[in-house]
Order: C-alpha cells, then sequence, then structure tokens
C-alpha cells in the first residue's frame, strides 16, 4: 500500500519500507551524497536504491519527523544536542566529498563540506526525544559549516520573533539554546554563526520571491501563506538582538 506525504515542495510516497520522489535535475548529485554516506558507514540517512523511470527510490527511515508546530519531544534539549551531533556527523562524512556544480542550490565558499542546506526539525527523524535520522537532501550543496549551522541554529535554538508561531522561549533562553547547540556541535569559532543564519534567511526569501514569479506553484503558495514575511520579521529580531545573541 502507498503512502503520499506531501512536504513544503515536494510530494513524496512510502511504499512498504521505501519512499519515491520525482527526480529533479539536481538528483544524480544527491544520488552520488547517499551512496557516499552509506560508503562511509554514515546510517542516520536514507540508502538510495537507483531510478524507476523519473523516480528516485530510497529507504525509509521509521521514526517521527518534527514537523511544526513542533512536539513536546523534538522541545527538548535531549533533541537539540542530538540534532546538533548528527549535523557534526553529517558534515565530517562529507569533508573529503567535493562534487562542484550541479546541485539546485549554488555552491559557496569555502567548500569545506556538502551542506545539507536545510538542516531543521522538519528534515530530522525522531525517536522519542532522540534526532536519529536525516532526510530530504535537495537543498544540499558544498559551502562552509558555518552555513548549516547558522540555519540549525535558527531552527533549533529557534531565534526566532515572538510572533512566529513555530518559535518558543525567551531571548535568553534562545540563546543558551543556541550556545549549548554549538556546543554539541563542538564548533570553536561562532563569530559566523549568526550572520550565517541572516544570510540563509535573505537568500529564503529571494529564492521565493524569484521561483514564485517564475511560476512555480510552490514557492508562490509560500509567499501567499506570508512566509518571506515571517523570515524578514526574524531577520528583524536576529538584528535587535545580536548583542544578547553572542554564542561565545
Amino acid at each position: 500500500m502507498a503512502e503520499k506525504f506531501a512536504g513544503g515542495l515536494n510530494t513524496v510516497v512510502r511504499v512498504g519500507d521505501t519512499v519515491r520522489r520525482e527526480r529533479r535535475p539536481w538528483s544524480g548529485r544527491v544520488a552520488a551524497l547517499l551512496r557516499h554516506l552509506e560508503k562511509t558507514g554514515f546510517r542516520q540517512a536514507p540508502r538510495y536504491f537507483g531510478a524507476v523511470g523519473d523516480t528516485d527510490v530510497l529507504e525509509f527511515l521509521p521514526g517521527e519527523v518534527g514537523n511544526y508546530p513542533l512536539t513536546s519531544a523534538a522541545r527538548r534539549t535531549t533533541a537539540l544536542i542530538s540534532a546538533a551531533k548528527l549535523l557534526r556527523r553529517y558534515h565530517d562524512a562529507t569533508a573529503d566529498l567535493g562534487l562542484p556544480g550541479g546541485w539546485m542550490l549554488p555552491d559557496r565558499e569555502p567548500a569545506e563540506v556538502i551542506c545539507h542546506g536545510d538542516f531543521a526539525p522538519y528534515n530530522c527523524v525522531l525517536r522519542g526525544e532522540e534526532v536519529v535520522g536525516l532526510i530530504d537532501f535537495d537543498t544540499a550543496h558544498p559551502g562552509p559549516r558555518s552555513h548549516d549551522l547558522g540555519y540549525a541554529v535558527y531552527r533549533f535554538a529557534p531565534l526566532t520573533h515572538p510572533a512566529n508561531e513555530d518559535g518558543f522561549g525567551s531571548v535568553e533562553e534562545q540563546a543558551a539554546r543556541a550556545r549549548l547547540f554549538c556546543d554539541s556541535y563542538g564548533v570553536t569559532d561562532r563569530a559566523a554563526i549568526i550572520e550565517s543564519a541572516a544570510d540563509r534567511l535573505r537568500d529564503l526569501v529571494q529564492l521565493m520571491r524569484t521561483q514564485a514569479a517564475s511560476g512555480h506553484e510552490g514557492f508562490a503558495s509560500h509567499l501567499a501563506a506570508g512566509h518571506d514575511r515571517v523570515y524578514l520579521r526574524d531577520l528583524e529580531y536576529l538584528d535587535a538582538n545580536a548583542g544578547q545573541y553572542s554564542l561565545s
């Protein structure tokens, strides 16, 4: 029996222990990444089984995805710490991969790792309070670790305006969770992380508007729902609380 899941921009169909996704121009790069992860022993990403026509077949990772509104388990410190450690293992596993060009998003310098590009609770698989898997690599691309870290901290702390229904915690609590994420990842140079979060939000707004203008229905629906305004408000919030969000 097939089970269909509608994501933000993609529809994924589960068939038994596999999931089926429509192939995109960058699917070959994603397949190479997933095969590399399997070869290196990183088992927290789905295995790539190949293509059937215009559909990619991947392993289904059992567990709960951290969709919004977040459950109490996804908000726990355990989830944040395990997510940060998973991101570190993923980055370390891709540090020697290379593969410039051909991704959905442009390469960024320095190309230290293959960034996931959208490391957030909704792309993490939980069992209980523990993050045990990482899915949806459409936005993967070569770049610096800080590029992924900035967005991950933004999503997991979370560094969001109080009016954002997906956010929680005071500024002080958010800052403490952001520092804990960095501690758990093991990053020492944190100067660029908050700015990387801001850069990612600016990029998202630009991508959304450009794609919607070109006729992309998924991004157009995001604009209609006001996602760009949420990100712009969060950008102002990041700037206003930059001093309190110091991660040193």
